[in-house]
């Protein structure tokens, strides 16, 4: 029997051979500029990328399938693959064909995976986003302990934390991995977390998972003995880190990044919020999954792209220690009072490349030219902006960024002296060196650039050394550089002691050939001038490479002080463009804001000219929980949200959208507003809104803020009112929460009479001749009605509808008051659109009445006039 691989090309069973060790990924196999994808990898791929599927030769008999993308534009191709789901194994030629035919004429070229391309391992500029964080993690279980280990290859950052296997989802709902490693078997009870958070979840053998194992390539990793200068780390955060490394290995080749080492975290440290609160505030990203529209989007004004995914951590993880909580907020203070030093600082940071993706790229030899002169741009802004701080007495936190960013002289010195200005994109096209950094090099360029010259420069040393002004140095493809003179002179040439210096090659009948050896020499190197000058530039590169990663620590430093004092301009900025106050931020558990806004919807409003209504909420002082009533559309849900916005930006280090605010340090954030299902799931919209309740009344401590919108709306009136009654009561009495608890249940404004921590608001409406004014001011009170049936006339239902839901409200209001006999007759009444009415005549809007009403001007009236008026009116309407 004839086996596969004798049954294809030697270049068919290599590719065969090397896809059997990635049977996962699709193969990038390298022919010359192409990447080529063979059988069902090109199906595949051709389908996604919507690439052309041609053949390639036969395998058992049948065509095989291919297709390929240009290597100069693979990258995008790779992003798309990505995106879809798919993971890629780079296959490289690792010699050229001229080196594989020396082995034999039908050698092939020996090929090898480079790399593997994975959601979590990119670092492309162009595959990912500059202001947002690429995380790669990994969650183990040791022993009943749970650890969660994240990275970034693209910055170096490099996290761990002890965490509980039932905190795993919302961990992963505030870090948003790309990308999840799992201990083989790991995948069908923690895929599900993993898959909801919006990752792609990744098995490794359980061996990588090993805690001693684990402790042992991180001691390789950062080339230490022992981490004890790093933490205490348990034995489950070993391994989750020693998992990562693993991986990292596998998909790179062997090529580690450069990472920093690793931090440990407390989910003491910072704000808990889980994944379905994060959703329903919209913190980084909206419901749509856009970033528009979210709380990020109208917030971020940094100038980097190191600044911007330092906001998007701090939104994200808002912190709970004092001392770090207001030395942020000091910083911003002194921000934003130096309003003519904080905006010279930004004018600075806007010239500030992204430091940390490109050390990476360098350190994972993905770099280029640009690489080089981004760190030495990055350098030398941040020298500039050291010098502009230089003196200023400012708060600790900016301080020491400003002296995070000196330090750097040498390199500087060494990459300004060595770089062009703006360098090309790869180093294999040269031309990146400055001119005067190499002697060697700049001879080089000379021969390969003037080549001419330097013959012509020789031609006329030869002329002064025989005294023969007719010589001349030429050029032929036989000969290549030889001196010609006329036959005349040949005696001359051939006799001592020239004929020392000029070696005779050729004789024709009118002219006599010569050559010496510095003109070979010269030949040779002219004919070999260029790819001298680039392997020249090369070892360069890669010398001013080494002396970079020499200092990568020093340079990382700099991009993270960097970030900050961008982050502080830019929320100083923030705060002196909209207005917003500083936040007064303590032990106690207090929340008082006046004046307060949401920031998003403020700036929403402001583009359609409208004004945002600012409203008060006052927790702490004797009433924890605010029990909001009010109609639909009137605010509700809106000063639900801004509230806990507010808690979040400050506790994250900002200026608050207010007049002034108090917050007393919010240990979790919880939000039950808005109604959505979860089909996938078989979850109803009341399923997912019980399950999150749920949450919310099993974990929130007393220092909690919770935001509840509507409890009990998706089943049956009753039911639904005796699940909020009682959730309220839970908060109050069990929890001990701070609340905002909106509902349409105006049976349960009652509760404030017996819960003595509980305290009505309404948000006020007004009603003009059957119409609803919405007012948008939240006051201290009870609603006595929810307006439905109004909002469901500005909503646009039909007239009909309107009124007939008018009848049936009424008949069901009176039953209330009656004891159910209203009810009865309601239903005995039914089809309910049988009784209904018929449509009202549309009001005439061409009577005398209406034509005279159309011409009063009132500002112009006097008091005579007006009272004439009226007589006049009163007349017009009796005769019609």
């Amino acid at each position: 029997m004839t086996s596969a691989k004798s049954a294809v090309t030697p270049m068919m069973a290599q590719y065969l051979e090397i896809k059997a060790e990635y049977p996962g990924a699709m193969l990038f196999y390298r022919m010359g500029d192409f990447y080529e994808l063979f059988f069902d990898d090109a199906v595949a791929a051709s389908e996604a990328l919507d690439i052309a599927l041609t053949k390639r030769g036969k395998h058992l008999g049948e065509d095989i399938p291919m297709c390929g993308v240009p290597v100069h534009s693979a990258e995008n191709y790779l992003l798309t693959l990505i995106r879809k789901g798919f993971r890629v194994a780079v296959c490289e030629q690792m010699e050229s064909p001229e080196e594989a035919k020396k082995r034999g004429s039908k050698s092939v070229v020996k090929r090898g995976v480079v790399r593997l391309v994975t959601p979590g391992t990119l670092t492309e500029e162009s595959l990912l986003e500059a202001r947002r964080h690429n995380y790669l993690a990994s969650f183990a279980r040791v022993r009943g302990e749970g650890a969660l280990a994240w990275v970034d290859i693209s910055t170096g950052s490099f996290h761990v934390m002890p965490l509980a296997e039932v905190r795993l989802g919302p961990e992963l709902a505030r870090l948003a991995p790309s990308e999840v490693v799992l201990a083989e078997g790991d995948e069908a009870d923690l895929g599900g977390i993993v898959t909801e958070s919006g990752a792609a979840s990744t098995e490794l053998g359980r061996a990588a998972f090993d805690s001693s194992g684990g402790e042992q390539r991180l001691c390789d990793l950062f080339k230490v003995g022992a981490l004890d200068a790093y933490g205490q780390f348990s034995r489950a955060e070993l391994a989750a880190m020693g998992a990562i490394v693993e991986y990292l290995e596998i998909t790179q080749k062997g090529k580690l990044p450069l990472l920093r080492p690793p931090q440990r975290e407390a989910q003491a440290r910072v704000m808990q919020i889980d994944a379905a609160t994060r959703r329903n505030l919209e913190i980084t990203q909206s419901l749509s999954g856009g970033k528009a529209g979210s709380l990020l989007s109208v917030v971020d004004r940094t100038v980097t792209a190191g600044g911007g995914r330092l906001l998007e951590r701090r939104l994200s993880s808002p912190s709970r220690v004092m001392d770090v909580v207001q030395d942020r907020l000091d910083a911003v203070a002194f921000a934003v009072e130096q309003a003519r030093f904080s905006d010279v600082i930004r004018a600075a940071l806007r010239k500030v490349p992204d430091l940390d993706r490109a050390l990476s790229r360098l350190g994972l030899d993905r770099g280029g030219p640009r690489d080089l002169a981004a760190i030495r741009n990055g350098l030398t802004q941040a020298a500039e902006i050291s010098a502009l701080a230089d003196g200023q007495d400012m708060p600790r936190l900016l301080a020491g960024a400003a002296g995070d960013l000196t330090g750097h002289d040498d390199l500087l010195d060494l990459l300004d002296q060595a770089l062009v200005a703006e360098p090309p994109l790869l180093a294999r096209d040269g031309g990146f060196i400055a001119p005067g950094y190499d002697a060697e090099l700049d001879e080089a360029r000379q021969l390969r650039d003037e080549g001419r010259g330097v013959i012509a420069g020789m031609q006329s040393e030869y002329q002064e050394l025989t005294g023969i002004q007719s010589l001349k140095v030429k050029h032929n493809n036989v000969l290549g550089y030889f001196v010609e003179v006329t036959a005349t002179h040949a005696d001359k040439m051939l006799s001592a002691p020239l004929n020392e210096t000029f070696k005779h090659r050729q004789t024709t009948a009118n002219q006599v050939r010569f050559t010496t050896v510095p003109l070979s020499e010269m030949e040779t190197r002219i004919l070999n001038a260029g790819g001298r000058a680039l392997e020249i530039e090369k070892r360069l590169y890669d010398s001013l490479k080494g002396a970079i990663l020499g200092a990568s620590a020093g340079v990382s430093q700099a991009a993270r002080a960097l970030a900050e004092l961008d982050l502080t301009t830019a929320l100083a900025d923030l705060a002196r463009g909209e207005n917003w106050c500083r936040p007064r931020v303590d032990e106690s558990r207090a929340l008082d804001i006046q004046g307060g806004r949401h920031p998003v919807v403020e700036q929403a409003l402001r583009k359609e000219g409208e004004p945002f209504i600012a409203n008060d909420c006052e927790l702490g002082q004797g009433s924890d929980i605010w029990l909001l009533t009010g109609p639909n559309m009137a605010g509700k849900s809106t000063f639900l949200r801004q509230n806990a916005l507010i808690a979040l930006l400050a506790q994250a280090g900002s200026f608050v959208p207010a007049t002034s605010a108090h917050v007393g340090m919010v240990s979790q954030l919880f939000s039950r507003v808005g109604a959505s299902d979860d089909l996938a799931r078989g979850r109803s919209t009341f399923m997912v809104e019980m399950v999150e309740t749920a949450a919310i009344l099993n974990q929130a401590d007393d220092h909690a803020l919770v935001i509840l919108d509507e409890i009990g709306r998706g089943t049956a009136t009753y039911d639904g009112l005796s699940i909020a009654w009682a959730t309220l009561e839970h908060l109050h009495d069990v929890n001990g929460s701070r609340a905002l608890f909106a509902t349409h249940y105006h049976e349960m404004t009652n509760l404030s009479d017996k819960l003595d921590r509980v305290e009505n608001a309404t948000v006020s409406v007004k009603e003009h001749d059957g119409e609803v004014i919405f007012l948008h001011e939240v006051r201290r009170g009870a609603a006595d009605r929810s307006y439905g049936v109004q909002v469901a006339k500005l909503a646009g239902l039909p007239d009909t509808v309107v009124e007939r839901a008018r009848v049936v409200l009424d008949a069901l209001e009176k039953g209330e008051r009656e004891g159910g006999t209203a009810q009865k007759a309601l239903i005995d009444d039914l089809p309910l659109f049988a009784a209904m009415p018929p449509p009202a005549p549309a009001p005439v809007r061409d009577s005398e009445l209406d034509k005279r009403m159309a011409e009063v001007l009132p500002d112009e009236l006097t008091p005579r006039q007006a009272l004439d008026l009226i007589y006049e009116l009163k007349g017009l309407a009796e005769g019609r």
